[in-house]
């Protein structure tokens, strides 16, 4: 029996990425994506969105405790 080949698309270009253990930068289609979609992450250009405008650590001090 023949296993079905799963592609997803490249989150930076779009590109068809197979989904197996042979694409070693899966969901990305090359080491370049995935450096590209790290460096925005960095800057913060991409963000997971909260329901608050402030993290955690941004009211952060010793001593508060």
């Amino acid at each position: 029996m023949q296993e079905e080949v799963i592609t997803v698309a490249c989150p930076n270009c779009g590109k068809d990425v197979m989904w197996d253990e042979l694409s070693l930068w899966r969901p990305f289609c090359s080491k370049r994506c995935q450096l590209i979609d790290l460096g925005e992450w960095a800057a913060e250009e991409k963000r997971i969105p909260s329901a608050g405008d402030q993290s955690d650590s941004e009211n952060w001090s010793e001593d508060a405790f």
